[in-house]
């Protein structure tokens, strides 16, 4: 692969591309919308919300999210404020082109009920430590003083490969790789898995169209919630270590979520 990448690593590609799935483009070519859907309501929508969210131990069902978006079931403002601006960050992206601006926007949308007016958008300035729930170091993000300079370059990369003319086997691993990058740089003060898997599903509607937001990718990694946190830390303990030649079944993860759709 020629394409002259800051940040994105792409050794991995051969690898890749020999293991994913071979009736990738039939099997996104077969994504349909949900029966449930209208122009104002939309049902894979709803699910990436939900899905996304729980995986940052929100405790909404699908089902109850569903009552409440699609036919105006009330439930108390805790139980649906942050899923809704979720809800509303993936509504704005699927309406508009991915770029650093953007990007920023969807972090302020979903982030209304998370973060300060302040900080959200807005890079992180102190040191970042992800945590298990029982207080174990779980990773140590990329250091405060460099998270715009790698971001520079991961911004950088998505534009040249937005530019680049790619198969779908390329779009699918960079989309992960997109994916990953960013929660291991960690730029913002929260919200930052949320989005990076917003950012994945983002790049793959630029690059393949509509039928990419009907991908349930966010329901596949809650139900291998155990595999993805492995497979994220199978890069190492901190930033300026990670080894990305471990990443191959995380990226594999994505195409997986295919045969959910």
């Amino acid at each position: 692969m020629k394409l002259e990448l800051s940040i994105i690593p792409v050794d991995l590609y051969e690898q890749y591309v020999h293991q994913v799935n071979s009736d990738l483009q039939f099997l996104f070519n077969g994504l349909t919308d949900a029966e449930l859907s209208t122009h104002t309501f939309s049902f894979y929508t709803s699910v990436a919300s939900v899905f996304s969210s729980k995986i940052e131990g929100e405790e909404m069902e699908l089902d109850s999210y569903i009552k409440h978006k699609k036919f105006g079931v009330e439930f108390l403002a805790d139980y649906t404020k942050k899923i809704d601006d979720l809800y509303d960050a993936y509504t704005f992206a699927k309406a508009n082109i991915l770029n650093q601006s953007n990007v920023e926007q969807v972090h302020q949308l979903l982030t209304r009920h998370i973060l300060a007016k302040h900080q959200r958008g807005k890079s992180r300035t102190q040191n970042m430590y992800v945590t298990t729930p029982d207080g174990k170091m779980e990773y140590v993000a990329a250091a405060p003083t460099s998270v715009t300079a790698e971001m520079n370059k991961l911004y950088a990369d998505i534009d040249l490969l937005l530019a680049s003319e790619l198969s779908i086997q390329q779009v699918f691993f960079f989309a992960s790789l997109i994916h990953l990058v960013f929660v291991k740089i960690h730029p913002f003060n929260d919200g930052n898995g949320r989005t990076a898997r917003l950012l994945e599903k983002w790049f793959l509607a630029q690059k393949l169209g509509a039928k990419s937001w009907f991908i349930q990718s966010e329901k596949k990694y809650y139900q291998q919630y155990q595999s993805y946190y492995n497979n994220l830390r199978a890069l190492g303990l901190e930033y300026p270590e990670l080894n990305y030649n471990n990443a191959l079944s995380f990226l594999l993860m994505l195409p997986s979520s295919l045969s959910l759709s």
